[in-house]
């Protein structure tokens, strides 16, 4: 993500944020991982709603082959 973007989804200028980077670095750090995770879990859950639908077309003897 591009520092406008991220100071934009803050709703921060980005001369804030980049008195962040230098003053509050853990901050930074801390947004940063947060937005991480969020990542992480949309992917997780984009995984297990594909696997969800898998194992109910498996149920109902449907096999989806690519």
């Amino acid at each position: 993500m591009k520092r406008e973007e991220l100071a934009d989804l803050l709703n921060v200028s980005r001369n804030t944020l980049t008195n962040w980077e230098k003053e509050k670095p853990n901050l930074v750090r801390l947004i940063n991982q947060g937005l991480a995770l969020d990542e992480i879990i949309s992917n997780q859950k984009k995984s297990l709603s594909e696997l969800e639908a898998i194992q109910a077309d498996a149920s109902n003897g449907k096999f989806k082959l690519k």
